[in-house]
């Protein structure tokens, strides 16, 4: 596996200050981030939140910005023609800062994720797309859990609705199993659209239950995953997503799945 194309989510470090997270990351072996779009790691609605100070601890620590895990787009479906404006100008300004940052994608969300609502979304996600394509950056709806985003086939909808090569889906194989879907099945439904992909595991306790497990212990075929997501002439990279610190911390367990996924026969 190519160590170029990993970074690791700061989400399973989110109540640290920006550059303790850092240290954490890049002293388990990473060179590049996804990072969580909420303080202090990231914000371009915060007044306290500072870019500069961003890009000086990426430097300090040696760490580039891959990807931004945003949340615009939240307000796309509100009935206020205020919370619309104001959410559109949170996506321009996200889309100002991933330009800069050099990121390759931006997550988004897909207003209050019921499925009615997309044709409203639509339109708002079009321009947005268009902005992307223009800053050379690509727009994904995680797959999430919501009428929408956990729903394959109502990301499909989205998807072929705003047309845009520059938004799809943030393919993400373990919540789509924790949500009852297949992730193989959903791959299929969702191969054309794939902009970015998250991988963390899970498995299927004697009940049934779906519970998150270190990587490589769960039922998610990674090897599977990215010959797939390859087949697709897929370039960009694969985020970490490390949720599992009640079985070891993170300081120690990001490092293993690092090891695990750059050990794998590809």
């Amino acid at each position: 596996m190519d160590a170029d194309r990993l970074t690791a989510c700061t989400f399973p470090l989110r109540e640290k200050p920006l550059g303790d997270a850092f240290g954490v990351i890049k002293n388990a072996g990473f060179d590049q981030v996804d990072l969580l779009a909420r303080m202090p790691h990231f914000s371009v609605t915060d007044p306290d939140y500072s870019l500069d100070e961003l890009e000086r601890q990426c430097e300090v620590h040696g760490i580039r910005v891959a990807n931004l895990g945003a949340y615009c787009g939240r307000g796309f479906s509100s009935e206020e023609d205020g919370v619309r404006e104001e959410a559109m100008n949170e996506m321009e300004l996200t889309l100002a800062a991933g330009k800069r940052l050099g990121v390759r994608t931006i997550r988004v969300t897909p207003g209050n994720g019921k499925r009615d609502e997309i044709d409203a979304l639509v339109p708002p996600f079009q321009e947005s797309a268009r902005m992307a394509e223009a800053a050379g950056l690509y727009l994904g709806i995680e797959n999430h859990g919501t009428e929408i985003s956990g729903n394959p086939e109502a990301c499909l909808e989205i998807c072929k609705k705003v047309g845009s090569k520059h938004f799809g889906i943030l393919y993400e194989p373990c919540n789509l199993m924790a949500a009852g879907i297949d992730y193989q099945e959903a791959f299929d439904i969702l191969q054309d659209h794939v902009v970015h992909v998250h991988v963390k595991d899970g498995a299927h306790d004697g009940s049934g239950k779906w519970s998150r497990t270190m990587l490589g212990e769960g039922e998610i075929d990674y090897l599977w995953v990215y010959d797939q997501v390859e087949a697709i002439g897929y370039t960009g990279e694969y985020a970490l997503e490390y949720e599992v610190p009640k079985i070891e911390a993170v300081e120690t367990g990001y490092k293993k799945w690092r090891d695990y996924w750059l050990a794998l026969p590809r």
